[in-house]
């Protein structure tokens, strides 16, 4: 191999990561992997609003909780999140249909600004009453899940302005899931309650994009409503007709199917679809999550096997898209850890971080342009925010992501010893940019650990008296028990905001010149190589 210094095109830069793994309390051995880090080109590059978040449609099945989105905190947490998309969808956008009463926000030339985002407050006692009441509806909403029985429900106007007003308000690009469950005689769809509700947004200005219906592949288990490919993509291309008459929406963004991941094969519904409607979306949206919520453990977040199994289905999905629709974009449309609501005790836990960090790094490398996060708000284990509206362990990962990792994929590449667990997973981007905290240049490598054991990364010579930015997250507690905390501490302190308005500065902690970079046991990390000078950073 060449020296950096070399008229080679690209420059490779080979570390040696050291780890020790305790097979047992005898047998011992060490792993040597080898990586290759090339940022002479990036392999990709992803939207700036590649990590996203997602309100559940289940927050205005009674309307009232949206007021919670009035909480000068959740605004706070969100705006933290800008630039991504807030999609409004889930199940039960489905089951809920727009019912004009007069009742309206007060909003102007559809932009909320300045002193109208800071009227919007949450009365104390009235924040500490819905709390307590989200908490029963929280669990009724998880009845009707596990059930599959879902309620019809109806929202107003004002249901439609905070939800709009919040998006605006944190600088959020607000998409907007219509019920597709209604339906004709002819089986196709009905579309007059969604006119109803673009011809209000029009009223009001509302810049907005949208999506039409979720997971209709199971659109027969849910409702005895069976919708075929070919079919959706007719109703999409009916959407996109009304789309086009109006004078706002003619340009709006228009996402879908929002498929759940293909099982067993099945992939006649997308391809379908894509042949009749895909001219008429802006990206394909689809969903997964590695397991099922109500029988899964601790192991399956921890296992590389698990973890791998998302570059199978993303290769899967890539297949069909650029056969039928080459070129078009896709989306993650909606993702979390495990579908049925989330694990409880584990979504919603530190453990939870290594599926959502590694899902990152992966989707942006095989090619995917956004991933939405499954919820910021809403029923389930799998929230960012928890039912007090504190930001628990992914919402400070996913901060920190937003910070510290550009839309530029780079080249990151570990060799390890076969037979053993790829146990050490690393991913290259540039530094964001656009947060103006580094030099042009810099370059992020983000890790995780899921040994019990450290694992320590030598970085090429020419790199080791460089400066090293490190922010290494571990759980508050000690020992395996931690993976269940609900806090996060970050190079040793515990991550919590400053006030209702503000958050941590998150400052990385310099790493001393020439030393190895530590990953502790069970534990994530970025690190911020400043001095990397790479052209295509700049």
């Amino acid at each position: 191999m060449k020296s950096a210094g070399s008229a080679l095109p690209t420059v490779v830069f080979l570390v040696l990561v050291h780890a020790l793994l305790i097979e047992s309390n005898t047998d011992q051995y060490v792993q040597i992997s080898r990586i290759d880090l090339d940022w002479s080109r990036a392999i990709r590059r992803v939207d700036e609003r590649f990590l996203s978040v997602a309100i559940d449609a289940s927050l205005i099945a009674d309307e009232k909780f949206v007021n919670l989105l009035n909480s000068a905190k959740l605004r706070t947490l969100t705006k933290g999140l800008n630039p991504a998309f807030l999609r409004f969808g889930g199940t039960k956008q489905d089951f809920i249909k727009f019912s004009p009463r007069g009742r309206y926000l007060h909003v102007n030339n559809g932009t909320v600004r300045g002193n109208l985002c800071e009227k919007l407050k949450l009365p104390e006692f009235l924040e500490k009453k819905l709390k307590q009441e989200w908490v029963q509806q929280s669990k009724c909403l998880l009845e009707e899940e596990l059930e599959g029985k879902y309620k019809k429900a109806k929202f107003s106007e004002y249901a439609v302005d905070l939800l709009y007003a919040f998006a605006n308000c944190s600088g959020l690009e607000l998409i907007f899931g219509l019920n597709a469950l209604l339906r004709t005689r002819e089986n196709s769809w009905d579309s007059g309650n969604a006119e109803l509700l673009l011809k209000y947004c029009e009223s009001r200005s509302y810049m907005m994009s949208w999506e039409l219906g979720n997971e209709p592949n199971s659109y027969e288990k849910k409702a005895g409503i069976r919708v075929d490919g070919e079919q959706l993509g007719q109703d999409f291309v009916h959407l996109h007709q009304i789309l086009q008459e109006s004078a706002i929406y003619n340009s709006s963004g228009l996402y879908g199917p929002d498929i759940s991941q293909p099982r067993d094969g099945r992939k006649d519904l997308l391809t379908g679809f894509l042949e009749t409607g895909a001219k008429v979306i802006n990206a394909c949206t689809w969903h997964h999550y590695y397991v099922n919520g109500r029988d899964t453990s601790i192991e399956d977040f921890l296992d590389p096997k698990v973890l791998n199994t998302l570059e199978t289905k993303i290769n899967e999905v890539l297949e069909v898209v650029e056969t039928v629709s080459p070129g078009k974009k896709l989306w993650l449309g909606e993702t979390s850890s495990a579908y049925g609501g989330g694990a409880v005790g584990l979504s919603d836990t530190f453990v939870a971080g290594f599926m959502w960090l590694d899902k990152l790094g992966l989707a942006a490398k095989l090619g995917l342009d956004v991933v939405i996060r499954q919820v910021l708000i809403g029923s389930g284990s799998y929230h960012l925010v928890d039912d007090n509206l504190d930001p628990l362990p992914d919402y400070w990962l996913s901060l920190l992501y937003k910070r510290l990792v550009g839309p530029e994929v780079l080249k990151a590449e570990m060799f390890e010893s076969s037979g053993l667990k790829k146990s050490t997973r690393l991913y290259l981007h540039c530094t964001n940019r656009k947060s103006m905290l580094y030099r042009q240049g810099a370059v992020t490598l983000f890790a995780l650990n899921l040994n019990k054991h450290e694992v320590r990364l030598s970085l090429p010579s020419h790199m080791r008296n460089g400066t090293v930015q490190a922010f290494v997250l571990e759980s508050s507690e000690t020992g395996e028990q931690g993976l269940y905390s609900r806090s996060v501490k970050m190079n040793g302190k515990v991550l919590k905001m400053v006030d209702e308005q503000t958050l941590p500065q998150l400052q990385g902690q310099k790493l001393p010149p020439g030393e190895h970079i530590k990953l502790p046991a069970f534990s994530f990390a970025f690190y911020v190589l400043i001095d990397a000078q790479a052209t295509v950073c700049k």
